[in-house]
């Protein structure tokens, strides 16, 4: 099996089985994360992304967490390389990614 990498804004390869990458979830988007969990961005399903959104980090191969998520639903909160931004929940689900499992702490 040949090894699987991602690319970051940087340069830096992301190994999929170190980030624990759960390969079946592939078609996850950043609306359906629960408080907490994070994932790979991969892919945008829309033809429109404000530019904003990606002068701030949101491109493929970038980790993004949901932090949290408004008392009406929406808009949600995203971490993205440490920026923190508010989206709008028809926006994040134009943002396709592969969610990461956490390791179990110690």
């Amino acid at each position: 099996m040949g090894s699987r990498f991602f690319w970051n804004l940087r340069g830096y390869p992301l190994h999929l089985r170190l980030l624990k990458i759960n390969l079946n979830n592939l078609a996850i988007t950043v609306a359906q994360l629960k408080r907490g969990e994070k994932g790979i961005i991969t892919e945008f399903s829309g033809d429109v992304l404000p530019v904003k959104l990606l002068e701030l980090g949101c491109l493929p191969g970038n980790m993004v967490e949901l932090v949290q998520i408004a008392p009406l639903q929406d808009p949600i909160y995203i971490n993205v390389n440490g920026t923190h931004i508010a989206i709008r929940r028809s926006m994040a689900r134009l943002i396709q990614i592969n969610l990461i499992e956490d390791a179990p702490t110690l």
